[in-house]
């Protein structure tokens, strides 16, 4: 494989967080050997989302340059389930449950990754033959000590919330799958950094070479605020229609569009910094909007379903006069969401909620260009929206 080091190293680097170490991957990259690259994925869900192809697009990339990709589900780990971040015990998911988010997943990151090209593993096959003997001997291998180090299992503990022994198992049962897979490279979210080093760790104790370690940023929602989360309703998933994931990134605010252009965008860095250098000297910023919104629904959809997409954007909000320069408001919300009656108050655009009521019995309130029918329609948290009144007053509504 021929090997352009600054290259490799440039592409590995581009929107990651963090590398370690990055004189042992120089080292590794330089036998001119494809290296094995490994993310795992436990399926407990059955639907991705953008923040998800944050690090399928890395993978992407560095398959590109000739890698070994190995997209790695965790079947096993996740009947155990992840304790990253959690406050309290995950429960686990059923073997049924686990199978079948298992075949969506690997329905969807084929939207993105190389069929042909890419080893899918199921961490089953070397996790159920180790059986309790072999368990108890990979337990052997770390300390309570050392894993009340990792943040979340030492707050709980401080705090007296409890935590099941099972949940230990977890990182080591992460770290195993790098030994079993013989890793270069593990990609991961910047909150699995603890388990991505347990594996480093293993691999030692296994007289292996230990693998480097690429961490990614966690992709903020359309709020711009959480990560993006289908709990939180902040979130544009892979197979949602594509005019619906066209308006969902039309939604979104002018820095959140560069921070989604350096994670998600496949458009070469020099490129991207001439556009928002553009954006600062004049150029109105929906024009870069429009071209991210169009490489990402091409990717999922088409390019014909892109161009759909913005035709239908324009016919409905331009058409209908849209403002380029509309306020901006952003609303904090203790519960769910916001009725619409008081978001449409809180956002200026009436003066009472009354008069907000009697716009929508006269349809005259919108939003997202959708009449208003339901006087009790709220707005969830997460969400970016643009409230109309009557023709001529707009709002863009962050609500967090």
């Amino acid at each position: 494989m021929p090997v352009d080091i600054e290259h490799q190293l440039a592409v590995f680097k581009r929107g990651a967080d963090e590398l370690l170490v990055e004189s042992e991957l120089a080292a590794k990259l330089k036998r001119g050997k494809p290296l094995r690259i490994k993310e795992g994925f436990d399926p407990t869900r059955p639907d991705l989302h953008l923040g998800h192809t944050v690090q399928f697009n890395k993978l992407r990339q560095l398959q590109d340059l000739g890698h070994h990709i190995v997209f790695l589900i965790g079947d096993f780990t996740g009947l155990i389930g992840d304790p990253t971040g959690r406050n309290v015990t995950r429960p686990p998911l059923s073997r049924e449950e686990i199978e079948a988010n298992a075949k969506t997943y690997t329905d969807q990151v084929f939207l993105i990754l190389d069929r042909a090209k890419t080893e899918v593993a199921f961490n089953s096959k070397w996790l159920l033959p180790l059986g309790s003997d072999g368990m108890i001997r990979l337990a052997a291998r770390y300390t309570v000590a050392r894993m009340l180090e990792r943040d979340d299992f030492g707050k709980r503990y401080e705090s007296g919330q409890p935590i099941a022994i099972h949940e230990f198992l977890y990182p080591l049962a992460q770290g195993y799958d790098s030994v079993a897979l013989e890793a270069d490279v593990e990609l991961g979210g910047t909150d699995q950094k603890f388990n991505l080093l347990v594996g480093r760790e293993l691999q030692r104790h296994y007289g292996q070479e230990p693998q480097c370690i690429l961490t990614l940023p966690l992709l903020e929602g359309l709020d711009g605020v959480n990560k993006m989360s289908k709990s939180l309703d902040n979130y544009v998933g892979i197979t949602e229609p594509a005019n619906d994931m066209f308006g969902k990134l039309m939604s979104i605010s002018d820095p959140l569009m560069w921070r989604y252009y350096e994670l998600l965008s496949f458009r070469p860095q020099g490129d991207v910094a001439k556009l928002k250098r553009e954006c600062t000297e004049g150029r109105n910023p929906r024009d870069a909007k429009v071209l991210l919104a169009q490489e990402i629904v091409t990717r999922f959809h088409s390019p014909a379903a892109a161009e759909h997409a913005l035709a239908e954007f324009e016919a409905r909000f331009r058409g209908g006069a849209l403002p380029e320069n509309m306020p901006e408001v952003t609303l904090q919300t203790a519960g769910r969401g916001i009725p619409i009656a008081q978001l449409a108050k809180q956002a200026g655009i009436v003066e009472s909620t009354s008069e907000a009521l009697r716009l929508i019995a006269q349809r005259g309130l919108k939003v997202d260009g959708d009449v208003v029918a339901d006087k009790g329609l709220v707005i969830p948290a997460g969400r970016t929206v643009v409230v109309q009144s009557g023709k001529r007053k707009f709002a863009r509504v962050v609500i967090r």
